[in-house]
């Protein structure tokens, strides 16, 4: 059993996404640490790209202090490496294919099943060309996470027929960023998921409040939440773990009431 649908397997997940360096790597692995105590049952670590397109103007801004700030994949892996000296929940890496591409996918993917990190998620990557990637994820029992758009329509039970780990439906069109209401008819497009496959599904895009977390989880199995934790990071700095730590809390309380 891949060990991300484990991470489903104790109720509602909540799943926080990190910019990775952002304000640097010591500061991010307190966050991750933080969060872990707290609830979070899975984290998505984003690796940094200077032209990220799913993002909105927040975790923009955290791509481009992480660059600023020096960050390189191979750091975060080795961040990655102490993490997993005490950390246990399932990490996946959120990035661009072309972070993949110009370190080398074989050396990537293999370095992700060395370093403990279960899944990779490639926001560029269409459905279609996932071949660029997954036989070589396949080879190190690394899940290729698919994501499913509002817009996906007639795709949604085909790809969630193939997916691994977990599959993410975003909730809105347009990028990552804090709305004040999600209006998609999530719960069609989870019900066209759930006739397909039995892996778990969850909602990202746009989420911030614990009410939206348990609505978004009340109709799926689990909320990601990235935006809002990035501005806690923005606004708190080295600061941050202490703050995002309350954050996650109250948010995996909202899920438990799912």
């Amino acid at each position: 059993m891949s060990k991300i649908f484990q991470a489903f397997a104790q109720g509602k997940a909540f799943i926080p996404f990190i910019t990775c360096g952002d304000p640097n790597l010591k500061t991010t692995a307190a966050i991750v640490r933080a969060a872990v105590a707290n609830g979070a049952d899975l984290i998505e670590l984003g690796i940094p790209f200077s032209d990220p397109t799913a993002e909105g103007v927040v975790i923009q801004a955290a791509n481009v202090r992480a660059l600023q700030g020096g960050v390189t994949t191979d750091k975060i892996f080795d961040m990655v490496r102490d993490l997993r000296g005490d950390v246990k929940v399932p990490f996946v890496f959120m990035t661009y294919a072309n972070v993949v591409f110009s370190y080398g996918a074989e050396k990537f993917i293999s370095t992700c099943k060395e370093i403990g990190v279960d899944g990779l998620i490639l926001p560029d990557l269409p459905f279609e060309e996932k071949g660029e990637f997954l036989p070589t994820c396949k080879k190190y029992d690394v899940d290729l996470i698919s994501m499913i758009a509002p817009t996906s329509e007639n795709r949604i039970a085909k790809i969630a027929r193939e997916a691994e780990g977990f599959v993410y439906i975003v909730s809105s069109l347009g990028v990552t960023g804090v709305r004040s209401e999600i209006k998609t008819d999530l719960s069609s497009i989870v019900a066209a998921v759930r006739a397909n496959t039995k892996i778990p599904c969850a909602i990202g895009f746009g989420i911030s409040t614990p009410a939206q977390a348990k609505a978004m989880a009340s109709i799926s199995d689990g909320a990601i939440v990235g935006s809002a934790i990035i501005k806690i990071i923005a606004k708190y700095g080295e600061a941050a773990p202490k703050f995002v730590g309350e954050y996650v809390r109250e948010m995996k309380t909202a899920l438990r009431e799912a």
